[in-house]
């Protein structure tokens, strides 16, 4: 599955620009989808400090909750071999609201992200992501966010 699933994770990304502005990359491991963020000075919000930018930081977090959650909403399909990665990307979730915890400064270092999805539905879904750096039991910020499943109406 972790062929397949780097597959997938790649055509979800391939054609959001800001991801690859960014150099955000994604892999899977047993425990979900891993996010990282490869530190670039571009990245520094604060030189004195230096820290990562607050919307780096949260726009780190939302677009690992919205691939975590396509793919996530992609299990069934992939486990019934009904996935074409042939056909075009899926379509992202939209972002109804998204809110950011930043509970101390990200530094220059290579951050990673981990989202837990509460709840898919046919046309709501619930997330939150946790970030950190060094220590995945010390993150840096937290997100939590709701979004309109692709294909409901709005």
């Amino acid at each position: 599955m972790s062929a397949q699933a780097e597959q997938i994770l790649a055509a979800l990304v391939r054609d959001v620009p800001y991801i690859q502005f960014l150099g955000i990359e994604f892999c899977w491991q047993e425990a979900g989808v891993l996010a990282s963020l490869p530190f670039q000075p571009m990245l520094i919000g604060n030189p004195a400090v230096p820290a990562l930018h607050g919307g780096v930081t949260a726009a780190f977090l939302e677009v690992t909750a919205l691939i975590s959650l396509t793919y996530a909403s992609l299990l069934p399909e992939i486990a019934a071999g009904r996935f074409d990665l042939q056909d075009a990307a899926p379509v992202l979730p939209k972002t109804i609201n998204f809110g950011v915890d930043y509970l101390r400064s990200g530094q220059a270092k290579p951050a990673f992200a981990r989202a837990s999805v509460n709840r898919i539905g046919r046309r709501y879904a619930s997330v939150q992501v946790e970030a950190w750096q060094e220590d995945a039991t010390r993150p840096f910020a937290l997100g939590s966010g709701r979004f309109l499943m692709a294909g409901a109406a709005a």
